[in-house]
């Protein structure tokens, strides 16, 4: 699948700009990471991928045809988790993605309903109401229904919110092995996820692009930016952007990320968080 994003924008009606001349281009397989602060934009491009939303201006190109051209070819290829995703609290598991795989025109769907039952580990609640259910295991089953019917294109937002950590480094393999023949595009504020599985990043702020690229080529732009500090030779006038603190015997180390570092600080190679929190930062100072 080739995806092409021309010159998006999006207001809303309140005069809100949402999108502001978005280009991108993806295709698979690959596992892309869309990062961004709350109310960067990511949702609203996801909306605009799923056709849940039309831009005000620009096109996106799927396969070499208009989306509004073949809206219903790119739905018959798509599972979507969007954040809220809503369920039907009196069905049973198994009843929900039986319901969900009639709208998907699945056809005999018990194969396929066991087998990701298993692969998000539900097989053991596929007769509990989801009313019952746990707040995590309602994501799952969320993330089960966008796995129906072996999508080509599969658009996870914050997938991993609620999930303990022995269920999010589960679904982080589950993704990064399905984006082997699939384009998967994960949407997350939990960049250890992405920094496990993504392959190419897209970061965005206040509706624009900032950065696309690998992983490597971000971390790379933070080089020089990320220090140590201990906390007793930081004073109350420097207003320093740290990232965690640790306690030592010297002290507490306050990891920091600034465009100058102070002269006292031990420069450390910069982590996926330090060059995404660096890349923030810049646009915040603009």
């Amino acid at each position: 699948m080739k995806i092409e994003m021309e010159n998006l924008n999006l207001i809303y009606p309140n005069g809100k700009q949402a999108l502001k001349d978005i280009s991108l281009k993806l295709s698979s397989p690959n596992m892309i990471g869309l990062l961004g602060p709350n109310g960067a934009g990511k949702s609203t491009l996801m909306k605009l991928l799923v056709a849940g939303l039309l831009p005000t201006s620009g096109a996106i190109i799927i396969d070499d045809e208009p989306l509004q051209s073949c809206e219903n070819k790119l739905k018959s290829q798509l599972g979507y988790l969007p954040q809220t995703f809503g369920l039907y609290d009196e069905l049973t598991v198994w009843q929900f993605l039986d319901y969900m795989a009639a709208l998907k025109g699945i056809n005999n769907p018990k194969e396929s309903i066991e087998q990701i039952l298993k692969s998000t580990n539900l097989y053991d609640k596929q007769k509990t109401r989801i009313k019952a259910l746990s707040g995590g295991q309602r994501q799952r089953v969320g993330i089960a229904q966008a796995l129906l019917g072996n999508p080509s294109f599969l658009i996870f937002d914050e997938p991993t919110v609620g999930l303990d950590p022995e269920e999010r480094i589960h679904f982080r393999n589950l993704f990064s092995n399905m984006s082997n023949d699939k384009l998967v595009l994960l949407s997350t504020h939990i960049i250890e996820d992405v920094q496990s599985t993504c392959n190419y990043l897209i970061v965005i702020n206040n509706g624009k692009i900032l950065f696309t690229g690998t992983p490597n080529e971000l971390i790379l732009r933070a080089q020089g930016h990320v220090g140590i500090v201990i906390e007793q030779n930081i004073s109350q006038s420097n207003h320093m952007h740290i990232t965690s603190q640790v306690n030592t015997i010297s002290g507490i180390k306050c990891r920091i990320v600034e465009e100058v570092l102070p002269e006292y600080a031990e420069v450390v190679e910069p982590t996926l968080e330090d060059a995404y929190m660096y890349f923030i930062m810049q646009e915040d100072r603009k």
